[in-house]
């Protein structure tokens, strides 16, 4: 018995070894597969749950497998379509408005013509199905103001209308440029988004076409510093939408857009020459980057050289020299102290150990900058005490004796905070307010040399 026992095993592990390797490749996955099952307590395809819940997760193509992605674009580009077919028109928008009107409800609310419900719900069914998500009861709710007899204004309500049918118009124009369509931009995609925008902005018809790249380089920087912070080099289409910055950017529609609204807009093209203008002005080399040196003389000249230290060492450079795309993150910082994302990037140059906190000893290195500078303006430096105290009693810190990114952010005076240690200008503007809030001419500098 022992005997036909072992010459069957022997047999098996010689038909086994016989097998070609592909046949026992497949066998034993097979294998695998049913074991693993059993031990997860059966046939997961088998389960109860997969005939109630639907399937949500689709995997990508991969990049060799051009049939589905082709597929993948074809069938978003026929979902948009088919969401674009679904807004309102102009035509479709002007009827709507001839039915409010004709609806309205007297008497008028100052120079507002007005509409009760009964009325919004008549429009509504008169509308047609287009325009019927815009007339809920939620809506009606959210437009009531302080009128007597419950009615909203009829403006109101369009100029709402107006606004959802113009987000989505540009949700779908956007999600156009989403290559990897999971509702997000990358920098490519934005740059190729912007630089098919420049002909329709009657206010950038001015522009050379030489000058595109670096418009499209400016606009796009903008952006990422603010809605990228943790740099992953793609930004929500939701988020784009819910910023302002589309609306600056779209603003240069209007042919007769003020010279005033030009000029703080940072997507006007005067604002986009006057910053590479500054850039070209500082590059005294002409090889098209900027030295710590160079970087010096950004502004009034007045920035320490810990903190441009601090800035080479951090931020991106080639061969320690800062390119424009940098440059344009120190600008935006800068220039927006006040804004949370330009706070964390002067944070993370202060924090010098990247500890997550400034404590006094990281004050006192940045403010000796500061007193140095003084001393060369032939000017009795400042106790560097007094400026630690008045610092920490800005801040109110929850620990004491540190100070938080958040904590700046929730003091709402973190852009004097980051000003005094970083740019003698931006300390003697603190020293001085008290003068400057007296002044007439309303100059947001002090002469060094009067004070």
């Amino acid at each position: 018995f022992n005997g036909k026992k072992k010459r069957k095993q022997k047999d098996t592990r010689s038909s086994f070894l016989s097998k070609p390797k592909e046949i026992m490749k497949t066998e034993e996955t097979a294998l695998f597969t049913k074991y693993y099952a059993q031990l997860k307590g059966g046939g997961a395809e088998d389960h109860e749950s997969y005939k109630t819940i639907p399937r949500f997760y689709y995997r990508l193509p991969a990049e060799d497998e051009v049939l589905r992605q082709k597929l993948r674009e074809e069938s978003r580009a026929v979902f948009l379509q088919r969401k674009s077919r679904e807004l309102l028109d102009n035509e479709e928008l002007q009827n709507l408005w001839f039915l409010l009107d004709k609806h309205q409800v007297p008497p008028l609310s100052g120079e507002e013509a007005m509409i009760n419900y009964e009325a919004y719900v008549l429009v509504r069914q008169k509308a047609g199905p287009k325009c019927r998500k815009f007339f809920t009861a939620k809506v009606y709710a959210k437009l009531l103001s302080n009128d007597p007899y419950g009615r909203i204004s009829i403006m109101q309500f369009f100029n709402y209308v107006m606004r959802k049918v113009w987000l989505h118009q540009t949700r779908i124009g956007l999600s156009l440029y989403d290559v990897a369509g999971q509702g997000y931009l990358r920098e490519s995609d934005l740059e190729n988004y912007i630089l098919e925008l420049i002909p329709t902005l009657p206010q950038l018809d001015g522009l050379e076409k030489s000058f595109y790249s670096f418009y499209v380089c400016t606009a796009v920087r903008k952006f990422f510093f603010f809605l990228d912070p943790l740099r992953t080099g793609k930004i929500k289409i939701q988020d784009i939408l819910a910023c302002s910055f589309l609306d600056d950017l779209l603003e240069l529609r209007d042919e007769e857009l003020s010279k005033e609204s030009q000029e703080s807009n940072w997507f006007s093209a005067p604002s986009a020459l006057r910053v590479y203008g500054q850039y070209l002005n500082l590059d005294k080399d002409h090889n098209g980057m900027l030295s710590k040196e160079e970087l010096s003389r950004y502004g009034t000249a007045t920035l320490t050289s810990v903190f441009l230290d601090r800035v080479f060492q951090e931020c991106l450079t080639y061969d320690g020299e800062m390119d424009y795309k940098t440059y344009l993150d120190f600008v935006l910082a800068l220039e927006n102290k006040k804004e949370p994302a330009a706070i964390q990037y002067i944070f993370k140059l202060l924090d010098m150990e990247n500890q997550g906190y400034l404590n006094v000893f990281s004050l006192n290195y940045f403010f000796r900058a500061i007193q140095e500078q003084m001393k060369q303006h032939g000017q009795e430096p400042v106790s560097f005490q007094d400026v630690k105290d008045e610092i920490f009693d800005m801040v109110k810190p929850q620990d004491p004796f540190k100070i938080t990114f958040q904590d700046l952010v929730n003091c709402c005076q973190g852009d004097t905070v980051v000003g005094i240690l970083i740019d003698l200008n931006g300390f003697w503007t603190y020293e001085n307010r008290e003068v400057l809030v007296a002044s007439d001419d309303g100059s947001n500098t002090v002469d060094l040399e009067e004070t």
